[in-house]
């Protein structure tokens, strides 16, 4: 079995692969302060719930954008599955000819999906990832990592105004219908989302307009994809597992 690992600022996607088989994943808060035990524990309890064992953990690969949380997260591998993890990072092939300034300032999860993108959906495409920040991507018809754009995430956005305005309440991201509301709430849900939506289609178009390619395909994950693509007339697909199969795909480059 291979364990992957996608370490996000918010949340942490685990899989485990049969070959190339996802078969079973899960989603855990990003966590600094758990100790090496503590994942142990957790990541063991959720194993055994779905009749898995920990020990049988052949490999692993961990993409994060987290270095805090790596220390612990490394010390597990080694504890508990005996195990040196693949960290995606310099030095780890991926087949992605990178086109940035400073090639080390792509985040690695913006790595592993493009290479995803590549396999399962044909280059060229924009990949747009909704996670703590929403990252735009944009891959050529030679697999070369044009470059992109990001901007704070959703959460991030809603978090703010609650925060920073005092009669305004904390809200449920859901759609409310209609931008002409009558509360409080739903207001703030359609300018929330909604605003998100514009936000996603102006940067969408923009992109386009760049890479002179208005029919180019735009793939969408992360955890609130499917709640800002029902309302976009940009995305093409919606993929959640993408970074769990980018892992995997690279993995397979290296095994060697």
């Amino acid at each position: 079995m291979l364990l992957v690992f996608d370490i996000g600022n918010t949340n942490m996607g685990l899989g485990v692969f049969k070959g190339k088989k996802l078969i079973k994943n899960w989603r855990i808060n990003t966590d600094k302060e758990k100790t090496s035990d503590e994942y142990g524990i957790l990541i063991g309890s959720l194993f055994e719930r779905d009749g898995l064992d920990i020990k049988k953990v052949e490999d692993i690969i961990i993409s994060s954008v987290v270095p805090n949380v790596m220390h612990s997260l490394e010390n597990f591998c080694y504890k508990y599955c005996n195990k040196k993890p693949l960290v995606v990072g310099p030095g780890v092939k991926t087949g992605l000819n990178i086109k940035y300034d400073n090639p080390k300032q792509v985040g690695a999860d913006r790595i592993v999906n493009a290479v995803a993108g590549i396999e399962k959906y044909v280059s060229p495409f924009i990949l747009v990832d909704f996670g703590t920040a929403t990252t735009f991507c944009a891959i050529s018809e030679n697999n070369e990592y044009l470059g992109g754009t990001i901007a704070p995430g959703i959460k991030i956005s809603s978090e703010a105004l609650f925060q920073r305005a005092s009669k305004l309440p904390r809200v449920e991201l859901i759609k409310p219908g209609a931008t002409i509301c009558k509360s409080t709430v739903a207001a703030m849900q359609s300018g929330i989302i909604y605003g998100y939506v514009g936000l996603v289609d102006k940067i969408i178009d923009m992109m386009k307009k760049e890479l002179n390619h208005p029919d180019i395909k735009v793939i969408a994950t992360g955890g609130l994809a499917n709640l800002i693509a029902s309302e976009t007339d940009s995305i093409d697909y919606v993929d959640s597992l993408l970074t769990l199969e980018g892992l995997r795909l690279i993995y397979e480059k290296n095994k060697e």
